[in-house]
């Protein structure tokens, strides 16, 4: 049930004014607000687009990470019913269950240009939640709805989705005030924000990052174990680090980016194509010094695949044989003994 929120100013005399709540003059402003400082809505919030225009024509407000990488829309109501934003956003939330890591990087990119910040996301999410982005971003995505007022209809819709199917949807109903001396916003969530929990039916079928013996396991059924075992053993004698995520192995560089420089895809690989893999070459040329056209010479039938100021040129092929595997190895040790 909605509650009539009401402030008073305290006088020096210690006497009570009330503040008259009144409409926002410029539905617009709100908008302008959160974008500039998105903390009002909350402190763990990065925007990272707005305007975003969907596949389906829809346009978000705005787009933002949190601190888990997780996506969040966040719809402002202006003009329309209560209604119709919660089936909007419900809406937008179909699409951006299915943005892929390399999408948002992309987007964001885009809206950092836009802003005048040359910082990549990987720098601005260092720089707002002091951690490193997360190489999965977008496992989970969550919704708020920015308002000053819904009908009680809406009320009982997003209470009945939080908290029978845990749907991660909240409203932020903002009241304006105004005492003609000073104008205040107060701000009120529909749901606690500690009670909103993780969809549970994503939850369910979000896989926890593959271990190494699956990933030689996967390889192995698939017809290319000795390849990955080539592969895989050739590139842990370099100063990389590892990790896995929840379809292949990364390896990434040891500086304090831990940018991603090679990825091997066994459970994209079968025995005809060969293992898969994708090589973020613009890095690896930095990595060993040497141009582009030059690596790609020993790279097996490769094609681009993205070409984005965070990540540079990203091809990615298969390695079919042994040999081309040991081939790949062995022009990668003759270049890296010239950087050394």
């Amino acid at each position: 049930m909605q509650e009539d929120l009401k402030i008073w100013q305290v006088s020096a005399e210690d006497k009570l004014t009330e503040i008259n709540k009144t409409k926002l003059n410029l539905e617009e402003r709100i908008e302008k607000w959160l974008e500039r400082d998105i903390s009002i809505l909350s402190p763990d919030l990065l925007v990272i687009g707005r305007q975003v225009i969907t596949d389906y024509n829809g346009i978000i407000d705005l787009l933002c990470l949190d601190a888990g990488g997780n996506v969040v829309i966040v719809e402002l109501k202006r003009d329309k019913t209560s209604r119709e934003v919660t089936s909007q956003a419900l809406d937008y939330a179909s699409w951006v269950k299915n943005l892929s890591t390399e999408q948002v990087i992309s987007i964001a990119v885009n809206y950092f240009n836009y802003i005048g910040k040359q910082e990549t996301l990987e720098e601005m999410f260092q720089l707002k939640f002091q951690r490193e982005l997360p190489e999965a971003i977008n496992s989970q995505h969550k919704i708020f709805i920015v308002a000053s007022e819904i009908d009680s209809s809406t009320e009982r819709i997003i209470n009945y989705l939080s908290e029978t199917y845990q749907v991660p949807i909240n409203v932020a109903n903002f009241h304006y005030f105004n005492n003609n001396e000073h104008e205040l916003l107060a701000r009120k969530f529909l749901v606690d924000p500690n009670k909103v929990k993780e969809n549970k039916i994503s939850q369910s079928l979000r896989k926890a990052n593959i271990t190494y013996e699956e990933l030689e396991e996967i390889a192995e059924n698939n017809g290319v174990g000795n390849i990955y075992k080539i592969i895989y053993q050739g590139l842990i004698d370099y100063p990389f680090w590892t990790k896995t995520t929840r379809s292949c192995i990364t390896f990434t560089g040891a500086n304090k980016n831990k940018r991603a420089i090679f990825n091997l895809i066994p459970i994209e690989s079968n025995q005809e194509l060969g293992l898969k893999f994708k090589i973020y070459l613009t890095r690896l040329s930095e990595y060993l010094n040497q141009p582009e056209e030059i690596i790609t010479q020993f790279l097996p039938n490769i094609e681009p695949i993205l070409q984005e100021e965070w990540s540079g040129l990203v091809v990615q092929g298969f390695f079919k044989s042994e040999e081309l595997a040991n081939y790949f190895l062995k022009k990668l040790n003759e270049y890296r003994s010239n950087t050394i």
